[in-house]
């Protein structure tokens, strides 16, 4: 299913899952760090599944997944403070452990765009449409460069940015209406391309042109009751 892309001003991605498969990387590095945390801390509680990273992990900011995750095993833990070292039992800490995990297996491993996406920013850029990242992870810019993508994306709002502009992160709209101001568009022109849940529910939330699901895992069905206008699986589709 192709779109009319004449009908659209601007694209604003979600990276992780949309752009590169580094969702993969999340869902193990949260998988590490709650499959240990758990075991030692709530030994009596749920054992951590993939299915707990699309319920209450995927698409958030970092430290809200980590505190949401531990509200579906009934715990809680104290804020402490985003410098925290990752060995502290602090949501904090919690989430810069996680994050440790995540940047290890990026460093090390490295990471490419899912050749259907780099097809589709490709052809966008080539026809002069104006595309942005909009992504709950601070990595984001340390992605784009691992991934060969950067230079496609003259706008990204990442978490870090998130927090210095004191944006709620998704469900809530306020990044991908930054990203579409920072474009100098209106909402209503852009189109905005999420796999998860959380960042579609963002997008059906404000006043944008269309909202693209794809599904790398969380569901057709999900994505559509999230508020998905269009599901694909591959954004080749979008062609």
């Amino acid at each position: 299913m192709g779109l009319d892309w004449d009908a659209y001003g601007a694209v604003l991605f979600d990276l992780d899952g949309v752009i590169t498969p580094t969702a993969e990387v999340h869902m193990r590095a949260w998988a590490e760090l709650f499959t240990a945390y758990l075991t030692e801390a709530a030994p009596d509680a749920e054992p951590y599944t993939d299915a707990d990273y699309f319920a209450h992990v995927d698409g958030k900011p970092r430290n809200d997944g980590v505190r949401d995750l531990l509200a579906s095993r009934g715990l809680t833990l104290p804020e402490g403070d985003p410098g925290d070292p990752p060995e502290a039992d602090t949501v904090c800490g919690l989430g810069n452990r996680k994050n440790a995990a995540f940047a290890h297996v990026l460093r090390t491993e490295g990471v490419a765009p899912y050749p259907g996406s780099l097809r589709l920013i490709e052809a966008l850029r080539d026809r002069g449409t104006p595309m942005a990242i909009v992504s709950s992870s601070r990595n984001a810019p340390d992605v784009l460069e691992t991934a060969g993508v950067a230079d496609f994306f003259p706008v990204v709002v990442h978490g870090g940015v998130a927090a210095e502009r004191g944006l709620p992160g998704k469900p809530a709209p306020d990044t991908y209406e930054a990203a579409a101001a920072d474009l100098d568009l209106p909402t209503t022109a852009c189109i905005v391309v999420e796999d998860a849940t959380s960042g579609v529910a963002a997008g059906a939330a404000g006043d944008f042109a269309l909202v693209v699901g794809v599904d790398r895992g969380a569901g057709a069905q999900p994505l559509r009751d999230a508020g998905a206008d269009v599901v694909v699986t591959d954004l080749e589709e979008l062609l």
